[in-house]
């Protein structure tokens, strides 16, 4: 009997088929899973019992993928080709290093400049970027030249393509003429895999203008005073600012008190300001300059008799005694305008300054506090009987009195409440009314 006939012999006692070479009776697993899709199992193996369903389905004229579908592509197996240009293109840039000659007109020291930048390539929507590297202190625009866009190649609606970017060619991008000279690995890589010949790197060519500035500076030594030049103090003290907690006593005077003041000596010219530290209800206008920033004789007295004193501050040409950084110091007194100022404290940086510049090591603050001030408890004086003892002590707590407050809660939950009383000396009714502290006959 067939393989066919046994198939399709009735599951009926005594009828029944078995295969005496069958050794496995677990159902095989054709398919299996890989990065989430279903995928058949290479190299499968198929059972005799298979082998004759799949006889049976071709002999009736069952062809599989008509019952089960098409068979799907295994997802693992997918070239790189059919992967869309924005996957495959995404975040890759091929990158040119070029320069170009810039006329410069109405000059003695240079005819040209040579300005280096770098030209973008991205494949991923063939668009070009060009960016000039910034220097220090070069007085032209630099940085972003050209944004990131599609670049025409020629009057006929052509743009620039990958290819058309080599090593040693000319591009002329909006009338000025950029030169290619090198470019990094990957794009040269990426050049070659496409079959296109990459010449050799050249170097960039230097400025002449720069290369000629370079010489001079290299063969003259500029020696400028750190002390006396404003230019020197303005490029490298600027900015910079000592700062000094100082106090001025009066207390020795009338109504005298102790003030506390913030000192800030700046470096870059020699000026001072101080500014005054409020404090809550002191009782002060909240004005946060004591004294503007300018400069502060030593002297204030010794001024030519000539100088209109009371109508102008002093100049350079009046004196030359002025403040400088070495008349400060934690714990000196120092005489501001006639009024003692004493320096008790200053900042992390002020430390850090006087440590380098004047070999300074005690910077140990001075105690300032005072015993706080006690005031005297008010008392009560005595009744002295004209009017309520309400009334009278209202004149105690203000100038002008004013009429004693109610207590309306008391009213509101006494109202209706009456005390009555008997007396004995003469037989009346004694009411008390405790909302309104008064008694009735």
């Amino acid at each position: 009997m067939s393989g066919l006939n046994r198939l399709q012999l009735p599951f009926l006692p005594g009828f029944s088929f078995k295969e005496p070479n069958e050794t496995k009776f677990n159902c095989p697993q054709t398919l299996t899973y890989k990065s989430g899709c279903a995928i058949p199992v290479p190299n499968h193996v198929m059972s005799p019992l298979e082998h004759l369903q799949l006889e049976s389905q071709l002999g009736e004229g069952k062809v599989p993928y008509l019952t089960y579908g098409k068979q799907k592509k295994d997802p693992s197996n997918c070239q790189p080709s059919t992967l869309p240009n924005y996957v495959i293109y995404d975040k890759k840039v091929l990158k040119f290093d070029a320069y170009f000659k810039e006329n410069i007109q109405n000059s003695v020291l240079e005819k040209c400049r040579i300005r280096h930048v770098h030209i973008y390539y991205y494949l991923i929507d063939d668009t070009i970027s060009i960016s000039e590297p910034v220097m220090e202190n070069s007085g032209i625009p630099q940085g972003k030249l050209v944004t990131r866009q599609k670049l025409p190649k020629n009057c006929e609606g052509e743009f620039f393509f990958w290819k058309d970017l080599n090593i040693g060619t000319d591009i002329i991008i909006y009338g000025r003429t950029y030169h290619i000279v090198d470019c990094d690995n990957w794009s040269r890589e990426y050049l070659v895999s496409q079959g296109i010949y990459v010449p050799p790197s050249k170097q960039l060519p230097a400025d002449p203008y720069l290369k000629k500035r370079q010489k001079v500076l290299k063969h003259h030594n500029f020696t400028t005073s750190s002390t006396e030049d404003k230019l020197w103090k303005l490029l490298n003290l600027d900015r910079q600012v000592l700062r000094f907690y100082c106090v001025w006593e009066n207390r020795d005077k009338m109504f005298g008190e102790l003030r506390s003041f913030i000192l800030q000596f700046y470096l870059v010219d020699d000026t001072m300001e101080i500014r005054e530290v409020h404090k809550l209800n002191d009782g002060r206008d909240p004005y946060p300059l004591f004294l503007h920033r300018q400069k502060v004789p030593k002297d204030r007295s010794n001024i030519p008799s000539l100088f209109p004193i009371a109508s102008m501050e002093p100049s350079e040409t009046e004196t030359d005694n002025w403040f400088n950084d070495s008349d400060f110091a934690v714990g000196k007194t120092i005489q501001i305008y006639g009024r003692n100022f004493l320096l008790y404290d200053c900042d992390e940086f002020t430390k850090n300054y006087y440590k380098a510049k004047f070999g300074i090591e005690d910077f140990h603050p001075i105690d300032i506090k005072t015993e706080p001030v006690t005031l005297k408890k008010i008392e009560t004086p005595p009744y002295n009987g004209f009017g309520s003892l309400e009334d009278s002590l209202q004149s105690c707590f203000s100038l002008v009195p004013q009429p004693p407050k109610k207590n309306i809660v008391k009213m509101l939950l006494n109202d209706g409440k009456v005390l009555r009383f008997e007396a004995v000396l003469v037989h009346f009714i004694i009411s008390f009314y405790s909302s309104k502290f008064c008694m009735a006959y």
